[in-house]
């Protein structure tokens, strides 16, 4: 008669308890292979509304709003709260003035309910920048899904212009490229405006 060992039973328990959805996460995020944005430079951003959350507090977030007051740097993420995408709200968040000196809003959007992302905001965004819930159309128009069927996002950033036109698309699992890459398009498209 086969008796499952007691490591067994407890790594059986993990895999189906209350870690089984962040180890699921977890596993597709590592397993998902790196793309390149599928929204090219100069293509035009599509236009969303989206529940956010900034300091804690929950707001309605419109693109077109943001754009009028300069670029926007759209950054998606898979999953609050997972190691990289706490590290990359973190450097986002240390980077956040520069955008600002540079006239840009920075928004980190992801699956995750408003509830999370109120506290994604504070503790992890630092209470600098917003955060808001990607609904599946919003992952679909920007072609940002993290594999077939899945209602999460891959980590892709985008910088768009004020006229609505994409300046910079980068899609790579690593967090730390984002950051430095947004910041090379805003600075750029500043300059630009000279």
């Amino acid at each position: 008669m086969f008796r499952p060992s007691a490591v067994k039973l407890r790594a059986a328990r993990l895999l189906t308890g209350r870690f089984a959805a962040p180890l699921l996460g977890a596993a597709l995020i590592l397993s998902a292979a790196p793309a390149s944005a599928a929204l090219a430079p100069g293509a035009r951003a599509p236009d969303f509304s989206a529940q956010g959350a900034l300091a804690g507090k929950a707001f309605s977030f419109a693109l077109g709003n943001a754009l009028k007051k300069g670029p926007v740097v759209l950054y998606f993420y898979p999953k609050a709260f997972t190691s990289g995408c706490t590290i990359e709200a973190h450097e986002f968040a240390e980077a956040t003035p520069e955008f600002a000196k540079l006239g840009a809003t920075v928004i980190g959007m992801s699956a995750d309910d408003i509830d999370t992302l109120k506290r994604f905001s504070v503790e992890e965004c630092r209470n600098k920048f917003a955060v808001a819930s990607a609904s599946p159309a919003v992952i679909k128009s920007y072609d940002v899904a993290l594999a077939p069927g899945v209602a999460m996002s891959n980590r892709t950033s985008y910088v768009i212009a004020p006229d609505g036109r994409i300046l910079f698309a980068y899609t790579a699992a690593e967090p730390l490229g984002h950051i430095k890459g947004a910041l090379q398009a805003v600075r750029a498209w500043k300059a630009g405006r000279k």
